[in-house]
């Protein structure tokens, strides 16, 4: 496949802004989705001898999505030959033959996978905006994946991490708050960076997370994230002498004083497991998985921690009833060895 072009076409632009504005998926997100249907583009054009100018083609799709009396009908809403024009008539077989590139290149099963998705969700919104008159990609299916266990690393090693930063300083407080945060409430990094500083409830040791399509949820914070945070803030305060405050203040700032992004958390991550001497395959998402698991070792009912962990369905959060079934497993079979053969 050549290389992907860096401009999306008027009707990927249309869709992504669905995405932000509708759909409330994160800007990371949208980007991924482009990422993908720029490939789709480049399939067609590669494979079908495509006409892969932009400007006919802007002008009417612009015209098209903002037409009153929207029609199934695509005839002269693009020019013929079109990108735009065979992504509106693909059927399943213009699918199928990208979804076979894609195996051929040797991607991921779980690549593919969100390819597919991406794809789905794309042709959907077609069909909603009456751009097609049916969706062909109601009869693909993904490739199956083998299931594969979230990671979640023990007590002592999360204990670990949480003090490898150096607390005296600012930017040291904020990591060790931020890793504190993820850890005593499980949420994600994409919520940790959208936090404000009036989310932070001192009283009812409590934070308000927006999750997935910016539904809110409350969360309890532990003592030592409350310790973490109270001290953080309170330097915080001190270096902006005082005015760091109202409703859309940042929580977690960079040295700048602008809201830290989910790569710079990450790669504060990294950085501790490396000073720690850990495993640096754990990420941001492991002490996720990391505090589900704990709690569920414990003793916690899995609806509880479903509402913690901000999950839609009970059966995603289940997963980690069998993480913690095999940690069981494998401390039994540490504690009884089997006898040797005599």
């Amino acid at each position: 496949m050549s290389n992907t072009q860096k401009t999306d076409l008027p009707i990927i632009d249309h869709f992504k802004r669905y995405l932000l504005d509708e759909r409330h998926f994160s800007p990371y997100t949208a980007r991924c989705y482009g990422v993908d249907l720029r490939q789709y583009v480049e399939y067609l054009t590669d494979e079908q001898g495509l006409d892969a100018s932009m400007s006919q083609e802007a002008d009417a799709l612009r015209r098209r999505l903002n037409a009153a009396d929207q029609t199934p009908e695509i005839a002269g809403s693009v020019e013929p030959k079109t990108v735009v024009a065979v992504m509106c008539t693909a059927d399943v077989d213009v699918l199928r033959g990208f979804i076979t590139s894609l195996a051929v290149h040797e991607y991921s099963p779980s690549t593919m996978a969100r390819k597919i998705a991406t794809l789905r969700s794309f042709h959907k919104w077609m069909e909603k905006q009456g751009l097609i008159g049916s969706n062909p990609m109601v009869l693909i299916r993904s490739p199956k994946q083998p299931k594969r266990l979230p990671k979640a690393i023990n007590v002592e090693e999360v204990e670990q991490l949480l003090s490898a930063p150096n607390t005296k300083t600012l930017l040291g407080a904020r990591d060790r708050a931020m890793l504190e945060t993820l850890y005593s409430t499980g949420i994600r990094v994409s919520e940790l960076v959208g936090i404000n500083l009036n989310d932070v409830d001192d009283t009812g040791r409590a934070l308000i997370v927006r999750g997935k399509g910016r539904r809110e949820r409350i969360v309890p914070l532990g003592s030592h994230a409350m310790e973490a945070l109270g001290h953080y803030i309170k330097m915080l305060n001190t270096s902006t002498n005082g005015t760091w405050d109202g409703a859309e203040a940042p929580l977690f700032v960079n040295k700048h004083h602008t809201r830290i992004s989910t790569r710079s958390v990450r790669r504060k991550v990294s950085k501790y497991l490396a000073e720690a001497g850990l495993d640096p395959a754990i990420s941001p998402h492991t002490l996720r998985h990391s505090f589900a698991t704990h709690l569920l070792d414990n003793g916690a009912d899995l609806r509880a921690v479903q509402e913690l962990l901000g999950h839609q369905s009970l059966s995603t959060t289940q997963v980690y009833t069998h993480l913690t079934t095999q940690r069981m497993r494998t401390a039994y079979d540490d504690a009884h060895p089997r006898a040797e053969a005599s």
